[in-house]
């Protein structure tokens, strides 16, 4: 009997590990955009999605709405400046509807002709599970140009 309970109680403690406890990303990836900020001494500002972006020209032609068709310049990287994607001068065009939650926010804060960077927490981007090469739970850093805005995709 008492070696019954020892083994239950030994089950029990293994089964309250906190290996088995979810990664709290977004307090992660919140400290980890703060200390890329204070490092670089940029000025940021933080959505209430917890989304940081950075307007270095604001531009001055239309603003897209979430449901927009854009065109962007980009670079993505890591906090640690390694490139995972980098898109062609010319830009590329995509529904914001189509992309990372961050994306369809962030981009929205500019104008055509607008250029900023949008640091993009894991939960706005491609969550906790391992993404085409890039970790989960991976901050993502963007350098944007917002070119065109080409109306709503219907």
């Amino acid at each position: 009997m008492k070696s019954n309970l020892l083994a239950l109680l030994f089950l029990f403690f293994i089964s309250c590990s906190d290996d088995d406890q979810p990664v709290d990303y977004v307090s992660l990836n919140d400290e980890e955009i703060q200390d890329y900020l204070a490092e670089n001494n940029l000025q940021a500002e933080k959505s209430a999605s917890g989304l940081y972006y950075i307007i270095d020209s604001e531009g001055a032609g239309a603003q897209p709405t979430s449901a927009d068709q854009v065109r962007v310049a980009y670079k993505g990287y890591f906090t640690n400046g390694n490139v995972f994607d980098q898109s062609p001068s010319e830009g590329i065009s995509f529904n914001l509807q189509d992309v990372i939650r961050g994306w369809t926010e962030g981009i929205t804060y500019f104008k055509e002709g607008g250029s900023g960077m949008l640091l993009v927490p894991s939960h706005l981007g491609y969550g906790s599970q391992d993404y085409r090469g890039i970790p989960g739970g991976s901050v993502l850093i963007f350098e944007i140009n917002l070119i065109e805005v080409n109306g709503g995709a219907n």
